[in-house]
């Protein structure tokens, strides 16, 4: 959370739970609104990789439930991004980190 704030960016919600799970964060800047899924594993590489295509499908799930009980967020973009926190606490954000198919 402090690195997206460090970056400009609001937090809307931390730990936003839904039905089909949760989002562990949402944040604003300028016109890009951002789901973020974070995973803390000994390696990047575990991290990264531990997120799978059923997972995938309950964030979307959750983020599409998420903006139509918040009709105020109005943004010219929204994306997923995961940040991996590894053993030795290195933050590493992956923009982007996938997309509705």
């Amino acid at each position: 959370m402090e690195k997206l704030a460090g970056e400009g960016w609001t937090i809307l919600k931390h730990r936003a739970r839904t039905p089909w799970g949760e989002i562990d964060l949402i944040a604003a800047r300028g016109g890009m609104m951002i789901f973020v899924e974070v995973k803390c594993r000994p390696t990047f590489s575990q991290a990264a990789s531990s997120l799978g295509t059923r997972q995938i499908r309950r964030l979307i799930d959750a983020a599409s439930m998420l903006c139509a009980e918040n009709p105020g967020w109005v943004y010219d973009e929204m994306r997923f991004d995961v940040i991996v926190v590894t053993a030795d606490n290195a933050v590493h954000q992956i923009a982007d980190a996938f997309r509705l198919e």
